[in-house]
């Protein structure tokens, strides 16, 4: 008995003269191992409010990794400056895996072109998990607005520069839209807005000429006659939108922008609990109800691999970086 307390001592003692960032508590050793994780409650902050398509997706993942593992899974949104509350949220928070971030291309790679002094950097500190969903675009304009086609509202904006003003919702619709001005040879005017959900809104209304919005949030009003779509912005047509034109039917063949969700956490996270999280969110890609939500948005479920993410992220920043040259867009 008196050999196993010196013993237990020693070990103790051993322990303590570790290096300060060596925290090898019984928790630590195993959320190294990753066997164990999750042991307790996951969050998963989001960049947005509620009900972005961001949002939903968390939501969704929640949900069945939470009735996966036992354990709960909760979303809290930080939306507001350009996504740097819940970029840092994530960062500042221990790197346990306990804290996921889920973000779109506006976080993860468009900000990079846009803010001269980015607080963060996407690729160095971050983790990737997986690259989640994708989903193509849609260019929209007021119900009642003159322009029935895309060719029309391109030829009018030609002739007119700067006088169409267009409603972006993020700093990748900002993007987006001037991608689009690149490729038709035209110039036009951004209003920016609190979210994708507000500059939609703003095209209902007709206080925004047209917008680059995600699809999946105009779907029921295109349907519904509140807006009018006039292109796709993927190569065929799109199974829930089948009177919208593709983007090659529209004339802007080249124009095949995506809006997607991506998964991470923080850099320093070990490498085990960072696969234990990618096995998570796959096993919950496969379930029927998750597969059938983005089938009804028109959006691709991809739940790939990290280098994936990483592969698309890289293409993704130097694009836009050459489309924010281009543009003169003065970063922040």
């Amino acid at each position: 008995m008196q050999t196993s307390s010196i013993t237990r001592r020693r070990i103790l003692a051993g322990l303590c003269a570790l290096p300060a960032g060596c925290a090898w508590t019984p928790r630590a050793l195993a959320s190294e191992s990753g066997s164990a994780f999750p042991g307790r409650p996951v969050r998963i902050i989001v960049p947005f409010p509620p009900g972005s398509g961001t949002d939903s997706t968390a939501r969704l993942f929640a949900k069945k990794i939470g009735e996966i593992t036992g354990q709960g899974v909760f979303v809290e949104n930080k939306p507001g400056a350009n996504g740097f509350i819940a970029v840092q949220t994530v960062l500042n928070a221990p790197a346990d895996g306990y804290t996921v971030f889920v973000g779109s291309n506006s976080t993860l790679s468009a900000n990079v072109a846009l803010f001269r002094k980015l607080p963060y950097d996407p690729l160095k500190d971050f983790a990737p998990i997986s690259l989640l969903s994708r989903g193509a675009c849609v260019v929209i304009v007021p119900a009642h607005s003159k322009y029935q086609s895309l060719r029309e509202l391109i030829d009018d904006a030609r002739k007119r520069p700067g006088r169409l003003n267009y409603g972006s919702g993020s700093t990748s619709y900002r993007l987006y839209t001037e991608w689009l001005n690149e490729i038709a040879g035209m110039t036009t005017t951004e209003i920016p807005f609190k979210g994708a959900g507000a500059a939609i809104q703003a095209t209902v209304s007709g206080e925004v000429d047209f917008a680059v919005v995600d699809a999946s949030g105009a779907i029921e009003l295109i349907t519904g006659g509140r807006v009018r779509a006039l292109a796709y912005t993927a190569p065929q047509r799109s199974a829930m939108l089948p009177n919208v034109p593709s983007a090659p039917e529209a004339g802007i063949a080249d124009f095949l922008a995506y809006n997607w969700v991506a998964a991470a956490v923080s850099a320093k996270t070990p490498a085990p609990v960072v696969n234990r999280l990618l096995a998570l969110f796959q096993q919950a890609s496969t379930a029927p109800d998750i597969k059938a939500y983005y089938e009804r948005q028109s959006s691709t479920l991809l739940a790939s691999p990290p280098s994936e993410l990483t592969r698309y992220q890289q293409e993704e920043i130097q694009r836009w970086k050459r489309i924010a040259q281009t543009a003169n867009i003065e970063p922040q």
